[in-house]
């Protein structure tokens, strides 16, 4: 009879689509990582309908691989229900989770496992590119976001001291906090769909935060992330903001406290929308007009994604023609408490 295999410490999470060959670049560079502090550690892919040979790459190196490594199948589509299977198919007290196309440091599982066990309910740490083809011209630094590039420094604090929020191809989280919030809501996120949504991870975040959660910066919990030339387009750029201006709509029509922890519920409101998003709307203008005058492609494109992210958050609120009546944080699509303990 064969002995039944104890549950792991530490889960790393990686939801996967279409990426086999960049996967196995990852899942390469994760084998040669420091070991978790004396804690046993497992690796889970879930695979969320992929066409290419990721199930033959992920197959072909679990003999060799320094720790459990499990496949998945996930057949809802999107990022967050595939991370959700993966939530669900662990009982580690510890989740790491980050992307199919990143190379991870050394000292990463080490590092973000012990943030984890020193009590801290989630964390996070920077994530710098690999580019594939040229930073284009346009590019302005507070776009970074938007291709999961961020680097808040290399000392460490609390993200609910400073208004921060990690990406999610690079951040960890407490078990027994997903046990109680939930985990991710599936209307969000990135899917293979032609709309691109976002918020997912803020969402998340703001209801942790909620139910009294803190984070932590780790800087020594780095990774380097693939950036396709695919996404180096100003298609691309205008589609993501738009996207987030949408996702961001819905959102807080049914979580009005923001991740940064302002309340929609007690600001103005001209009609539909936040009388601050419409004075915000009007600088960004005002703004693109003068870099246009400048010459200053930068600042011109920035300003242009703002107003691209104005845009999906009106196109949302639109057929509101007044307040609208801010529901008190339900999340209708987010997993149930405790609804992670279940198999998907």
């Amino acid at each position: 009879m064969t002995r039944a295999t104890p549950p792991a410490d530490v889960a790393v999470l990686i939801a996967t689509y279409n990426r086999a060959d960049l996967l196995g670049d990852t899942l390469d560079v994760l084998a040669q990582v420091d070991p978790p502090g004396g804690r046993t550690w497992e690796v889970i892919i879930v695979d969320n309908n992929s066409r290419d040979h990721t199930r033959d790459v992920v197959l072909a190196r679990v003999a060799a691989f320094p720790a459990p490594l499990r496949y998945l199948v996930e057949r809802r589509q999107g990022r967050s229900a595939a991370l959700n299977a993966g939530f669900a198919a662990t009982s580690a007290p510890l989740i790491l989770t980050t992307d199919d196309d990143v190379h991870v440091a050394p000292s990463w599982l080490r590092d973000g496992a012990a943030a984890l066990a020193a009590g801290w309910d989630y964390v996070g740490g920077p994530v710098s590119p690999l580019w594939e083809a040229p930073r284009p011209a346009w590019l302005h630094p507070t776009l970074h976001g938007t291709i999961a590039i961020l680097d808040y420094g290399p000392e460490p604090f609390v993200f609910e001291e400073r208004s921060r929020v990690p990406l999610g191809a690079n951040m960890g989280l407490r078990r027994e906090l997903l046990d109680r919030i939930g985990g991710f809501r599936e209307d969000l996120g990135r899917s293979n769909g032609t709309k691109i949504l976002g918020q997912e991870v803020p969402e998340l975040l703001a209801r942790a935060r909620a139910a009294g959660a803190r984070g932590r910066y780790v800087p020594t919990m780095h990774v380097d992330h693939h950036v396709p030339a695919a996404r180096l387009t100003k298609q691309y750029f205008r589609r993501w903001w738009f996207g987030k201006g949408v996702s961001k709509a819905m959102l807080e029509l049914v979580q009005p406290v923001t991740e940064l922890g302002l309340d929609l519920r007690c600001e103005p409101h001209i009609g539909a929308m936040p009388r601050f998003m419409l004075g915000t709307a009007a600088r960004d203008l005002l703004g693109y007009g003068r870099a246009l005058l400048a010459r200053d492609v930068g600042e011109r494109f920035q300003r242009e994604m703002m107003l691209s992210y104005f845009a999906g958050y009106f196109s949302t609120r639109r057929p509101r023609l007044s307040r609208p009546a801010y529901e008190s944080g339900v999340q209708p699509n987010a997993p149930a408490r405790g609804a992670l303990a279940r198999q998907v």
